[in-house]
């Protein structure tokens, strides 16, 4: 039952990444083309700096639902369509009544995020973070039914049309403007309004989205309305929103504090601009981990309806995410060379934070999979205990460090941070829910990745193609341990058949 199990987990997890590996890879090209089309770093700080508070406000009008929902779902006393509409609905009016108050209140809340200049950004993104909040149920209804390819079909719409939008509006209207002034449909294109189609592109596609998903939405909705279900769905996702608040808080804490700790504005947002441009190289570790979480989650909770007694395969999980996590880093970090070429020059400086920024990725995601004991035993308040920790560890150490030795603070912080609540949340979580995690050999991967990290970065081999020729050789060391000691393989299927013992 283990393994069925855990090769459901893998299948699924395959198929969401497509829209959250592959989707978000593909998202991702769209940042060597911001960086480059906005060659100063004080204008791609400013898309950062927006971006950090959709983050934290998406968070805020989701507030633990999502998770919530399949909590309540598994539940053999609860009514699955009244779980489904409540949500919804709730999540409607909430997000309806945002959109609301950001248009009534547009002037004094760009005087207090100092974005005076376009307020019309703001409103933007306002309607796209109430989009996606709302979009969050039927979207968790897909994983809930099980459907990853409609899930993953939609995602891959919205990342498409977003990236067919920005090079619209950034590459192709300038061209068509510099070459045929006089074409009539170039009349609508403003270059002064410069990142503001960075923000309608993300508005467009996020439109699109929302039409193809409502069909989803509606087919199987009944307009029930539980107000005492909510409640009750409330007060177990009140500690999530907490812990979520504190989890954006440290994922995006630069991007929300940097305006505000720097005297001169231009400079904040041009260490922000090359920070943010930085730290992108680091998505690959988070588009795995994002993957994972789609497949692991729904299953985790379905183990817990089950009330199985077996923790194994969330020990496994946990082995293989860090196993794989740490090879994803050594290949990152190995082929830099390559990836600086992504970069514009003036954002080249900030390479310094990706090891620091990917290894407190990795924490982050080992700090999920452990999140299962709370989540499983109802004790999400402990989650939040640890991450509203975490953010004040954060935000302390932005703050004290980040004025004196400027963005590379930042990553130490987030490292810091994880480090520190993973740990504790390991500790107290053996007491509810004990889970024999194979520490010797995640120890043995972690030293044998920190060993091949430092023969491999060492020496210094002017010739590129020997340089990287020779970490390859230790990445390739890396895999063949993993294949020797995890994953053998005789293990496998067709291997076995042809080249097994008869």
């Amino acid at each position: 039952m283990a393994n069925n199990g855990m090769k459901g987990l893998a299948k699924d997890t395959a198929i969401y990444g497509v829209s959250s590996i592959l989707g978000r890879l593909l998202n991702w090209c769209l940042f060597p083309l911001h960086v480059h089309v906005f060659s100063n770093t004080a204008e791609y700080g400013r898309i950062g700096y927006i971006y950090g508070f959709t983050a934290l406000l998406m968070v805020l009008l989701t507030y633990g639902m999502e998770t919530g929902f399949f909590r309540f779902m598994n539940k053999k006393d609860e009514n699955v369509d009244k779980v489904y509409s409540t949500s919804l609905l709730s999540l409607a009016t909430t997000s309806f009544l945002f959109v609301l108050f950001c248009f009534s209140f547009i002037v004094p809340i760009s005087e207090w995020m100092n974005y005076t200049d376009h307020k019309e950004h703001i409103g933007m993104m306002a309607i796209v973070v109430a989009i996606d909040a709302f979009t969050c149920i039927p979207f968790a209804y897909l994983r809930y039914q099980k459907r990853p390819i409609r899930f993953a079909t939609l995602k891959m719409v919205n990342i498409f049309a977003n990236i067919i939008l920005n090079v619209f509006f950034l590459v192709v209207c300038p061209w068509i403007l510099k070459h045929y002034p006089d074409f009539y449909l170039i009349k609508f294109y403003h270059p002064e309004m410069g990142i503001g189609y960075v923000f309608l592109a993300n508005l467009l596609s996020t439109l699109t989205v929302l039409i193809l998903l409502i069909p989803t939405a509606m087919k199987n909705l009944k307009f029930s309305f539980d107000a005492a279900l909510l409640r009750r769905m409330l007060i177990y996702s009140f500690p999530l929103l907490i812990l979520g608040l504190a989890g954006v808080i440290n994922q995006a804490v630069a991007q929300l504090t940097y305006p505000f700790l720097f005297e001169d504005k231009n400079e904040a947002f041009s260490q922000l601009g090359i920070y943010t441009a930085c730290i992108k190289i680091t998505v690959i570790i988070t588009m795995f981990t994002q993957a994972f979480r789609y497949a692991y989650e729904p299953f985790f909770f379905s183990k817990g309806k089950e009330e199985s007694s077996n923790t194994k395969p969330y020990a496994a999980a946990m082995k293989f995410f860090i196993i794989f996590s740490l090879l994803v880093f050594l290949g990152v970090m190995f082929y830099l060379d390559i990836l600086k070429y992504l970069v514009s020059e003036n954002y080249i400086v900030g390479l310094t934070v990706v090891p620091i920024a990917m290894l407190g990725e990795i924490f982050f995601g080992i700090y999920f999979n452990l999140s299962v004991w709370y989540k499983l035993t109802d004790k999400t308040k402990y989650g939040a205990y640890f991450s509203v920790f975490g953010c004040l560890i954060q935000l302390a150490i932005n703050i004290i460090f980040v004025p004196m030795y400027g963005y590379i603070a930042s990553a130490w912080a987030t490292l810091i941070c994880n480090l520190i609540i993973t740990f504790i949340s390991y500790f107290i979580g053996q007491k509810y829910l004990p889970v024999k995690y194979d520490l010797k050999n995640i120890l043995f991967y972690f030293l044998f990745a920190a060993i091949c990290y430092t023969f491999a970065m060492y020496p210094q081999i002017d010739n590129e193609v020997l340089r990287l020729g020779y970490r390859t050789l230790f990445l390739i060391l890396f895999v063949a341990v993993i294949v020797k000691k995890d994953l053998p393989l005789s293990e496998i299927p067709v291997i076995n058949k042809y080249f097994g013992k008869k």
